[in-house]
């Protein structure tokens, strides 16, 4: 049977994202509230597997290198671990918008694999994001959108349907916290 996916967006979904940037200090990391509970319950009571997928603009640039992201990038992923949540993958395009880089979200460079494997689901999976792009990448997968909608605007410039075309073809559900996304997918599972 094919597997299942959640491709989770990092900054503003795993991670609170900061005013004005990246998050190349310390001081800037903040946990979105409750994701580990309920990504916790997601992991272990249902049957996805968990793959990040995230811009990162100017990455191993000058003015954000690798040296100030690895470390607490690998804190993240290690604290997520520690609480029973493993993902099979990470990815992270560092180009800037004007790039128009393949593998930048809403494209679907980075994660295009999946489409053309039998071995996944992707009808079936859905993207978790904070961004009307994470919206549109759902919709240029084939899949759906689990939209944590917080801070109206963000991605307008990236997509390529209006934001009415989006919500009718490619949102499943639109919430400000992980509670309702991991209650969505448990009564979806329960059918």
């Amino acid at each position: 049977m094919a597997k299942k996916l959640l491709f989770i967006d990092r900054d503003g979904t795993l991670i609170i994202e900061p005013k004005g940037g990246n998050i190349d200090s310390w001081d800037k990391l903040q946990f979105f509230p409750h994701v580990f509970k309920y990504l916790n319950l997601i992991a272990t009571e249902l049957d996805y597997e968990l793959v990040v997928v995230s811009n990162q603009d100017g990455l191993g640039t000058e003015s954000f290198p690798y040296s100030h992201f690895q470390p607490i990038q690998d804190f993240i992923m290690k604290s997520f671990e520690n609480e029973g949540i493993n993902f099979s993958a990470v990815y992270f395009d560092p180009s800037f918008k004007h790039e128009k880089s393949p593998n930048r979200k809403p494209r679907i460079g980075l994660i295009k694999h999946y489409l053309d494997d039998p071995n996944y689901d992707v009808p079936n999976s859905f993207v978790i994001g904070d961004r009307i792009t994470d919206v549109q990448l759902a919709k240029n997968m084939g899949c759906k959108c689990l939209w944590i909608h917080r801070n109206e605007g963000l991605g307008m410039k990236e997509i390529t349907d209006t934001v009415e075309v989006l919500r009718e073809t490619a949102l499943a559900l639109e919430t400000t916290g992980w509670k309702d996304i991991y209650e969505y997918l448990k009564q979806l599972d329960a059918k």
